[in-house]
């Protein structure tokens, strides 16, 4: 509406507004973070996190302590290994288990006995609940079924 020399007190309805350059830059940035942000959610892993390289097979085979997801990865490590053979040829292996984080937590534990090929004999322990205070160590041990296994592989969890 338009008054006597005076300026409009309000805009036509048919008046549009350009955006101005810093307005489009901005939006293009945050569109283009919002989409890296979304394509970096979509990967997953899934098993042990092996070595990589042609490595990994041979490291599958021999690898005597196995962290078997990525919260375990970032909790727990060992400080050691130890087996021995009992009087009956069965094969102990003893596994010391430490916390990385100032707080309590529960994994889980197995060991999965091989015979001299790497494969398994079929002697699985079941998973064990182990809970670790802050800072703490844990000594695991397990013992073998039959005296055909002569490897072994340790394996640790987030509890479920």
């Amino acid at each position: 509406m338009w008054y006597r020399g005076a300026t409009p007190c309000f805009s036509s309805a048919t008046e549009t507004r350009k955006a101005s350059p810093v307005n489009r830059r901005t939006t293009g940035i945050v569109l283009l973070s919002l989409l890296a942000a979304a394509l970096a959610g979509c990967s997953s892993h899934q098993g042990p996190y092996p070595p990589k390289g042609a490595e990994a097979a041979a490291w599958a085979k021999t690898g005597q302590f196995q962290l078997m997801d990525p919260g375990a990865r970032k909790s727990v490590t060992t400080l050691g290994l130890q087996e021995s053979r009992l009087d009956d040829g069965r094969l102990k292996v003893s596994c010391i288990v430490l916390n990385l984080e100032n707080r309590r937590i529960q994994v889980q534990a197995q060991c999965v006995f091989k015979d001299a090929s790497g494969f398994s004999t079929g002697d699985e322990t079941p998973w064990e609940n182990v809970i670790l205070t802050e800072n703490s160590t844990e000594t695991l041990t397990f013992t073998s079924l039959n005296p055909l296994a002569s490897a072994y592989a340790v394996r640790i969890r987030q509890a479920r």
